[in-house]
């Protein structure tokens, strides 16, 4: 046995007693470890996702029950009910789920990348350099769902790579990095105010909408888009699942588990800047749902483990109860669903601090 298998077989030993659920299935070479809690908490997640895009069907100012909209997704439907359910409500409701599945697996490939709780691409400026891409699309005249995809990308690249160099001394420590991309992000917020301001008032009152965090405008073109851009950089999630757990116990030790630092590090960057630019470019900045996603997942899990899965199940049903209750809580008047995002993300981050207060 080499030195390198022999220190991943220590690994795998010491994260299965951390883990005790923890099974492994092997099919003649390929092996597979799986946790048996985790598997069972994401079909429990999945088949909340599911009740409350069903949820989300019903709800409106044509009340439906599930019967009729499941009846309504069927050809020979009534028309009007199939209208609403299929051309208004469902591109709505599916991208919702679709959207926080990728804002939760973003903000986790960045936590586990920064080995830092607080590591998320809204916290470290990312996701405010995918607005100030989109912005700079609007301003310019772009208007079509690939050219503020395409924008948003190049301003969270842009973004990460600034970052980056500022934050690079002699290797990129997840703490230096978390805080330059505050004082980034900070900068970039003013940037975005001025573009606002200084623009014409079509383009500043849209971006002003857009910028609070909506679903709002989602249909099925956009969101088949934004869709095939996100699936497009959650390729490279599977890839660098292990070198992202891996990292966790440190680089020297990384390497010694054969992991290669530096290319799991682009790779990561790479899909999860992606990941948050194709819910950006269509839905705007919606925060705190990549921040909150893997730690819940994590809580669930009761482990430390780098889930995609799990976590992924997690965004959904975080930004799906989100755009509810942003549609129908207060009958009066629709929220943005970054609003209701960033009500239930600060009040979970107190929850949390009490908590670790309390056992302290």
């Amino acid at each position: 046995m080499t030195p390198e298998q022999r220190a991943e077989s220590l690994q795998q030993a010491r994260s299965t007693r951390s883990e005790p659920d923890i099974r492994v299935l092997r099919i003649g070479r390929f092996s597979r470890r799986f946790s048996t809690r985790g598997l069972l908490s994401a079909a429990g997640l999945g088949t909340l996702t599911v009740l409350l895009v069903l949820l989300a069907l019903c709800l409106g100012d044509r009340p439906l029950s599930a019967q009729q909209v499941l009846e309504a997704l069927l050809p020979e439907a009534d028309r009007l009910d199939r209208m609403v359910v299929w051309q208004w409500r469902a591109p709505r409701a599916l991208g919702a789920a679709i959207f926080g599945a990728f804002l939760g697996i973003s903000g986790a490939v960045f936590q586990a990348l920064t080995r830092n709780s607080l590591g998320s691409p809204d916290v470290i400026g990312l996701t405010t350099g995918a607005y100030s891409g989109v912005l700079v699309v609007l301003v310019a005249g772009g208007t079509g769902t690939l050219a503020l995809a395409s924008g948003a990308v190049v301003g969270g690249l842009l973004t990460a790579l600034t970052v980056y160099l500022l934050a690079y001394r002699n290797g990129l420590q997840g703490f230096r990095l978390i805080v330059v991309g505050i004082a980034v992000g900070a900068m970039l917020t003013a940037l975005n105010t001025w573009f606002s301001v200084s623009s014409d008032l079509s383009v500043a009152l849209r971006a002003a909408v857009w910028g609070a965090g909506t679903l709002a405008t989602v249909q099925w073109s956009s969101l088949l888009v934004a869709a095939g851009i996100g699936a497009v950089f959650l390729l490279l999630v599977p890839p660098i699942a292990r070198g992202l757990r891996q990292l966790a116990l440190g680089e020297d030790t990384a390497q010694m588990t054969g992991a290669r630092p530096e290319r799991v590090k682009i790779l990561a960057v790479i899909a999860g800047i992606g990941l948050v630019a194709a819910v950006t470019a269509i839905s705007g900045p919606i925060p705190f749902i990549a921040l909150a996603a893997p730690h819940i997942a994590r809580r669930l899990r009761r482990a430390g483990f780098f889930d995609p899965l799990g976590i992924a199940a997690v965004g959904a049903v975080l930004l799906t109860g989100a755009d509810l209750l942003a549609q129908h809580a207060w009958p009066q008047a629709v929220l943005p669903v970054g609003v209701v995002a960033v009500l239930i993300g600060g009040a979970y981050l107190l929850w949390v601090l009490f908590r670790e207060r309390g056992r302290g």
